[in-house]
């Protein structure tokens, strides 16, 4: 492995100006620091990561705590794209990536030992259970955080706007006449319960009536027990003519439900999804939908996080909202 020394010895100066000139100090002339730069890249010379961690006491490693009840891990799109915008922009900011689990091989221990263990600078928090006793443990540890869509006290989030989406999607269909609106929820979570809010408003600033019946329990990401609701709600002798799915995979099960009772969308019944993924630009009609903005949540996530690590002096912790941007696909038809 080339060492600082070997450059030294190429270029005729000493091991500290080698350090000084890879490291970007202004008392090493630029003429200097180019030759030493272009030297070091002609020798093949990478930095010691053990080193660099012994000199600024860091390990430029960045820990994610994936935890998702459905078991669909990256299969998720939407925290897929979320964690590939994260990974990217950490990249970029000289950091690496290492998933953070409960166990690390045969050896027992809980997500903040393994962090620990790691020795990692700070962690992202991209969950669907954040009442998880290792999320708590995380949380309440000595060791920079970041949330994606859940609020701690005194740790940044970053929160995608569920209510002004919600509240764009309610305007949207309400907008093209529809007052009988059944709504589908998601499992029980911050996000769960910003969407209904944003949907309750923006039902009542409209003058919609928002009945129990057709306000059903369901799941996010379960495309099964989205086909059993919606076949609930389509059954009622008094049926609703749009309905809100819990996210865009979800609505695959209510496109299923609607065909398999000889009904289509959207001449017999409106459908709105949530999320923005590909797949709902796919489906026959196209997914009226709300997209979320992966990229940016993802990037902000990794650029707050790296702040906490470097200047946590200088750094508030806050919560960070993110637009998303409706997409009217031919999900949702005129009536009245």
């Amino acid at each position: 492995m080339v060492s600082l020394k070997d450059i030294s010895v190429r270029c005729g100066v000493s091991v500290a100006t080698v350090s000084k000139a890879l490291n970007g100090h202004k008392d090493v002339s630029e003429a200097t620091k180019e030759r030493l730069i272009k030297a070091a890249k002609e020798m093949g010379y990478f930095p010691n990561s053990q080193a660099r961690a012994l000199k600024t006491n860091r390990t430029y490693n960045l820990g994610v705590m994936y935890l998702d009840e459905a078991g669909s891990g990256l299969t998720h799109e939407f925290f897929a794209k979320v964690l590939d915008s994260f990974k990217t922009a950490a990249e970029a900011y000289g950091y690496d990536i290492t998933f953070i689990n409960r166990d690390v091989g045969k050896q027992k221990m809980t997500a903040y030992e393994h962090c620990k263990y790691r020795n990692i600078d700070g962690v992202i928090l991209v969950c669907t259970d954040f009442t998880s006793p290792d999320v708590y443990e995380v949380i309440n540890g000595d060791i920079p955080v970041v949330t994606i869509d859940h609020i701690f006290d005194c740790r940044t989030a970053i929160m995608s706007n569920n209510e002004k989406g919600m509240e764009e999607l309610v305007e949207y269909v309400t907008g093209l006449g529809h007052k009988k609106i059944a709504y589908i929820q998601g499992n029980r979570s911050a996000v769960a319960e910003r969407r209904f809010t944003g949907f309750y408003r923006a039902c009542k600033s409209r003058g919609i009536e928002v009945r129990n019946e057709w306000l059903l329990n369901g799941d996010y990401h379960n495309p099964e027990l989205t086909y059993k609701l919606t076949k609930e709600l389509l059954r009622k002798a008094d049926r609703p003519t749009c309905i809100f799915m819990p996210d865009d995979y979800s609505s695959m099960g209510g496109f299923n439900a609607i065909k398999d009772l000889g009904l289509s969308v959207p001449e017999d019944v409106s459908v709105v999804g949530y999320d923005g993924i590909a797949y709902s630009q796919l489906l026959s009609p196209k997914l009226t939908t709300y997209l979320q903005d992966t990229a940016k949540i993802g990037a902000t996530a990794a650029k707050e996080l790296v702040a906490l690590i470097e200047s946590p002096q200088t750094t508030f912790k806050e919560v960070i909202t993110i637009d998303g941007e409706l997409i009217e696909g031919g999900s949702v038809k005129k009536v009245g």
